[in-house]
């Protein structure tokens, strides 16, 4: 959602969706980026490049769904190597 009128721009947020999935997709995020290799690089090169916390969280959580998804359709468990 976009807070933008006339020639201002301000802050987007994100409001769309079912708030206890994004909630739950945040926290998992948050506990990824502490405990796991990958994401901890990606979030720490999101960070380098400039980009704030939040939007970096919220990239890490678009990058969980994918995979997350990629497991489901493959119907393979995750481990840490890929196959």
């Amino acid at each position: 959602m976009n807070r933008d009128s006339g020639n201002l721009r301000g802050r987007m947020t994100i409001k769309a969706g079912r708030a206890a999935v994004r909630r739950s997709l945040y926290m998992a995020v948050v506990v990824a980026i502490r405990w796991n290799r990958d994401f901890k690089s990606f979030y720490g090169r999101l960070r380098a490049a400039g980009k704030p916390s939040k939007v970096a969280i919220t990239a890490a959580m678009r990058k969980l769904i994918i995979l997350v998804n990629t497991l489901l359709k493959e119907d393979r468990l995750w481990s840490p190597t890929p196959p």
